[in-house]
């Protein structure tokens, strides 16, 4: 995996997504910026609401995703595809729920299995070359920001 091969407009905007994860995280550490943010925008933007929030959207994005490398294929991987594409959004529908610690535990466990989804479009030649690079890295920080919801 070479991060140099990501084309710079997906390595910055896949970074530039990664915000909303790491300002959940700055205001679970930082009080004032957690105030600050409520008398802005409201409590719904700061700590494990953010993150979670988040998480469940980008994991149902995911889904899309991998629906529309799914139309790269023909006959039973085609429909094999398309059946592990609805996966991570049925994940997040279901499971993110009942607090915030299972909730982040179970988009971290979502996070985790839909990298091994993204392995598998990979290795179908399904995904661009460089995806496995950007989805490591991604994922990577996501399961990061969401540790401290958990923990």
């Amino acid at each position: 995996m070479i991060f140099r091969d990501i084309p710079k407009s997906a390595l910055i905007l896949g970074l530039v997504g990664l915000l909303p994860f790491v300002w959940g995280v700055v205001t679970i550490y930082n009080a004032d910026v957690a105030q600050w943010t409520v008398g802005i925008i409201g409590p719904r933007f700061i700590g494990p609401h953010v993150g979670l929030a988040y998480g469940t959207v980008i994991l149902s994005f995911m889904s899309g995703v991998l629906w529309g490398f799914a139309t790269n294929a023909m006959g039973g991987q085609a429909a094999t595809g398309y059946a592990l594409s609805v996966l991570p959004a049925l994940w997040a529908f279901l499971m993110v729920g009942g607090g915030p610690v299972s909730a982040g535990m179970n988009l971290i466990a979502g996070f985790a299995a839909l990298l091994v989804l993204d392995y598998a479009f990979s290795i179908w030649g399904l995904a661009p070359r460089w995806w496995m690079a950007l989805r490591v890295l991604l994922t990577g920080i996501v399961i990061l920001c969401l540790l401290p919801v958990v923990l």
